[in-house]
């Protein structure tokens, strides 16, 4: 039990770690739900475009922080 416990501890910590990377993959599996909703056929490039979004932002933005 200690040890799924810890497993927990550690995902969690991963994700409020970071919260502005969590909020744009967050804000990217909405937007694709809602392109799915209109236009199934664009979702894909959402998910897609938008990921790649988000981690080039916070990697900028971490570097930029760093220096």
């Amino acid at each position: 039990m200690s040890v799924l416990r810890d497993v927990l501890a550690e995902l969690f910590s991963m994700f409020v770690g970071d919260a502005r990377l969590t909020l744009g993959a967050v804000l990217v599996v909405g937007l694709a739900a809602l392109s799915a909703a209109v236009a199934p056929a664009l979702t894909p490039a959402v998910l897609l475009v938008g990921s790649l979004a988000v981690l080039i932002i916070n990697v900028l933005l971490a570097a930029r922080r760093r220096t």
